[in-house]
């Protein structure tokens, strides 16, 4: 997976669209999530389409596993993704992975529709994080 700078860098570059596919883009580079990993326990609450984030711990860093049943918002998922994968729990625990996302603009780019399970997923991947940095 990209780091965030490298798709803030690719990201500012580009407009409309070609920013959608980008988005579908990143979503296709995330790690395979088996079925059997999309259950109620990962499904992320608020979103409109359904987007499923399943954390593992590999090496004191965390990598997560993420999948939706849309393009777009799987590509959401994985922007938010990228801003925490592979870096230690307690790390993840206390970014603001809002600020880091920030120079991305969601907001202004994408419909409310989209954006709205934006903060679930962060509050989702956060929470993980602190569990695993307590243990």
């Amino acid at each position: 997976m990209r780091s965030l700078d490298d798709i803030q860098e690719e990201y500012e570059f580009l407009e409309g669209d070609e920013r959608y596919r980008l988005l579908i883009e990143l979503g296709r580079e995330l790690d395979e999530m088996p079925d059997a990993l999309k259950t109620d326990a990962t499904l992320v609450r608020g979103c409109s389409a359904s987007v499923w984030v399943y954390p593992t711990d590999q090496d004191a860093a965390l990598h997560f596993l993420a999948d939706s049943n849309a393009a777009i918002t799987k590509g959401i998922v994985a922007l938010v993704i990228a801003a925490v994968q592979d870096k230690p729990a307690e790390e993840v625990a206390r970014m603001d992975i809002a600020a880091a996302l920030g120079p991305f603009d969601l907001s202004n780019q994408l419909s409310s529709n989209r954006t709205q399970g934006i903060p679930n997923m962060i509050s989702l991947v956060k929470e993980h994080a602190a569990r695993l940095a307590a243990c």
